[in-house]
Parts: structure tokens; sequence; C-alpha cells
């Protein structure tokens, strides 16, 4: 695809994060297990605007792009795209990305699916493993997804807000200083202690910070290894480390 008179290569670098979310917000046009929604997120309004123009232009096969009416609580925007599930659907992804790029400068686009906890290299293999084609396929991936999903996970948290920032969580309560946590990984339980090395933390100091991140997140079972936390929830467990 040809850069568009508007947009010169690399206009909107280091404007862009470089991790896209895919079939994490619902689609305004109609059914989402009939339509893909892809986000990207800009720092600033003009250059989401330019994003959104941009895909609209020189996409046939998009739906619908659409940003933001306003800031999220990082004052990002959001540039919502959305294209028809089918089989089709990783090939148009991967070819918006390889467009994108040429605007952004971003070679190592990442993709986060359905509010995981952990985002993924966007490359062809994967987007075709990860995407549902189909509503049934759709309907078994987010069933699947269900405590992956970090929203669902901390959904009994007793944080104001919760938000995935690239490969990072942030913890926000009225009064008290965010919280913010590098993720290492999630998944099973079983998995996730054996994915961790170290030993487990019982100094009274580390006590206290367990004790200080039950109070302040949510009662949820978390043991200290290392300098990891793990957070349990209904058999799933996912491992930060703070930033």
């Amino acid at each position: 695809m040809n850069i568009t008179e508007s947009l010169r290569a690399n206009d909107l670098r280091h404007l862009i994060r470089s991790v896209v979310e895919i079939d994490s917000y619902k689609s305004k046009m109609g059914d989402d297990k009939e339509i893909v929604v892809l986000s990207f997120t800009a720092e600033d309004e003009d250059p989401a605007k330019d994003l959104e123009h941009f895909v609209e232009l020189g996409y046939p096969f998009v739906i619908d792009a659409d940003v933001s009416p306003g800031e999220t609580e990082d004052n990002d925007y959001k540039i919502y795209i959305e294209i028809e599930r089918s089989r089709q659907v990783a090939e148009q992804i991967r070819e918006l990305l390889d467009g994108v790029s040429k605007i952004t400068g971003i070679t190592d686009f990442r993709f986060r699916y359905f509010k995981g906890f952990k985002s993924q290299e966007a490359s062809l293999e994967n987007l075709q493993n990860t995407i549902p084609t189909d509503g049934k396929e759709y309907k078994d991936a987010t069933t699947k997804f269900h405590m992956e999903n970090f929203s669902n996970f901390f959904v009994n948290s007793y944080t104001d807000n919760i938000e995935l920032l690239d490969e990072a969580i942030r913890f926000k309560r009225v009064r008290m200083e965010p919280a913010t946590f590098n993720i290492i990984t999630s998944g099973p339980k079983k998995d996730v202690y054996e994915s961790i090395t170290g030993p487990i933390m019982l100094e009274s100091k580390d006590i206290a910070e367990v004790l200080y991140l039950t109070k302040s997140i949510g009662n949820y079972n978390i043991t200290k290894i290392g300098n990891t936390f793990v957070f349990e929830n209904n058999g799933w467990a996912v491992a930060l480390e703070k930033k």
C-alpha cells in the first residue's frame, strides 16, 4: 500500500503504541461474533485522528474506524477499527499493520487478545492461531480466555481503575499512589508456579508487602517468590513484578 499524501513515512513515529488490542472492545457496527475490533493507542488526539483517516482511506475491508470521544485515564486516545470476522481476517490485519508500520516506524507490533495479560508477536501465524474466524470459534475462544481477561481476573479488586500498559498493569485507588507491575506470566495456577524460580519469601518485610497488596488491590491469595508476586483466582494465576 502507498502512503497517502497527507501522511508520510514515520510521521506518527513515537506517537502510537506498539501493542494492539484485538476483540477487547465491543463492536458498534454489529455483533461481536461477526466483527473483529482492533484498537490502537495514541498519545494525543491529533495522531489518533491521523491514524483513523489513514486506515479509512487505505483499506476497503475496514468497516469502520473511529477515535474514542475522550482521553483514557492516562491521557491517551483509542482508535477502534472494525473488520468482518472471516477466514481472511488475520491476513487483513497483518496487511493493515504493515501499512501502519510505515507511518509509525514500528516494525515489531504485538497484540493482546481479549484483554489477556500478555501480548504476543503480531506475526501472521500467531494472528491465524488466535483470532476466531466465525461465531462458534469466537464463543469458544472468549470462554477459554475468560480468566485470562484481566478485568475478569480482578473483578473483585478494591481498586478504582486497572489498566494494561503494553507489558505492565497499573492499579489505581483513590487517595493512594498508583501501583504498577510488569506482567511476568499468567495461566493455570500449577503452570505459573512451575515457571517462577526462586524461594518463597517469608521475611517480615515480605509478609508486610503481601498484606499491603491484599488490602489495597484485593483479597486474593498472594505469594511472593523472589521479587515476583503471584496472585491466584479460581485456579488461575498471574505473576507480577514491581516496576
